[in-house]
């Protein structure tokens, strides 16, 4: 067996020199100063995280993993954003679909309601046009009676009944009321007197 070389037995010192003199007091010196840096309430990953920012190589591992971190949490962000967004929607879909039934109902009250106005109006109209044809009728008989001789009209009012009588008697002129009253029976111009004379106090 061969024995080691001289400048392989100094290399070996040397090694065994680096590790016995640097590597192992730079270790402990380190496990050291993390210890009383925790102690002191320093935290030590972050401060240790700005620090190899700064070193070029470091920096890049680092800025990769947290921007792949960055990423995972933005995709989660914008899930959970699109989550929210679609509820939104949803939610006002739900809010345009009862405004457009009150729309409905709306629309709907107001042409049920135009259509019983029409209604009414027509029904005014027909009655408007009733009491014109009937207020023209009752002028065409005022007229008539008007016309006839005071002996033929007061025993034809005489059979009407009172209240035709009255209403007839109170619109005809004042001069050929006279005249029909003079032609009637005593017992029935005194009474149709009376009846036109509460009449036009009711009317008063």
């Amino acid at each position: 067996m061969e024995k080691p070389s001289e400048n392989e037995e100094k290399e070996y010192n040397r090694f065994q020199w680096f590790i016995f003199v640097v590597l192992i007091p730079l270790i402990f010196t380190i496990a050291i100063v993390l210890i009383v840096l925790t102690v002191a309430g320093v935290n030590v990953l972050d401060e240790g995280k700005k620090i190899g920012e700064k070193l070029p190589f470091v920096s890049s591992m680092v800025n990769k993993g947290d921007n792949e971190k960055g990423k995972a949490e933005s995709t989660v962000q914008y899930e959970k954003k699109l989550t929210e967004l679609e509820a939104e929607i949803d939610k006002n879909q739900d809010e345009i679909m009862k405004l457009e039934e009150m729309v409905d109902s709306r629309d709907q009250t107001i042409e049920r309601n135009e259509l019983e106005k029409e209604q009414l109006q027509k029904q005014i109209d027909e009655l408007q046009g009733s009491q014109d044809d009937s207020k023209q009728a009752f002028n065409e008989i005022i007229r008539t009676y008007e016309t006839m001789s005071a002996k033929k009209a007061a025993p034809i009012i005489t059979k009407l009944g009172d209240d035709e009588a009255v209403k007839i008697l109170s619109s005809i002129k004042a001069d050929t009321l006279a005249g029909i009253m003079e032609q009637m029976e005593p017992e029935d111009a005194a009474r149709l007197t009376n009846k036109l004379a509460e009449s036009s106090t009711q009317e008063n």
